[in-house]
């Protein structure tokens, strides 16, 4: 079981070294700002860094609850897809945020829109569960079946060809 999770479990443990990178750009612009803990609040510059670093933080039990659903119940390959990009729009969106507010944007729409897909195929891949456990209703293989069907159908009918 553990191994074959392994995709999920590396992206899982990129997320925690990109939250971590995040945790000590704070740290850093603290420094640079001098801005002293418990104090959340300077210059606009070290208040963008510090708000772009509690956003991803705030998304994070989110992203790693849905990526880790959509991959056990739906497809570990597309769930990983989805969270490599999170990631990256994620970082894009600290860079952004980090210079100017309006650059953050882009990239936050686009990490919603992942947390949505992962969101979306965690719960189609929780249904279709229990549709095979709780009804012995295994929809994909009918919907396969269907296909291979329609295929069939048309498909034109060979011809026996004369061996000369």
């Amino acid at each position: 079981m553990f191994e074959e999770t392994a995709v999920l479990a590396a992206v899982t443990i990129l997320g925690i070294l990109e939250q971590a990178h995040f945790c000590l750009q704070v740290i850093s612009a603290r420094r640079k700002f001098s801005v002293r803990p418990p104090a959340t609040s300077g210059p606009a510059e070290f208040e963008r860094v510090f708000r772009a670093q509690a956003n991803c933080s705030e998304y994070f039990p989110i992203f790693v609850a849905v990526l880790w659903l959509s991959g056990l119940f739906f497809s570990q390959g597309l769930a990983s897809a989805c969270g490599l990009l999170y990631l990256y729009a994620r970082l894009s969106y600290f860079r952004g945020y980090s210079r100017s507010p309006q650059q953050r944007l882009l990239p936050l729409y686009f990490s919603a829109l992942l947390l949505w897909i992962l969101l979306g195929t965690s719960c189609l891949g929780v249904l279709l569960a229990f549709l095979r456990l709780y009804l012995k209703l295994d929809v994909l293989e009918h919907f396969s079946c269907l296909l291979s069907l329609l295929k069939d159908s048309e498909e034109p009918p060979s011809v026996a060809q004369d061996p000369k």
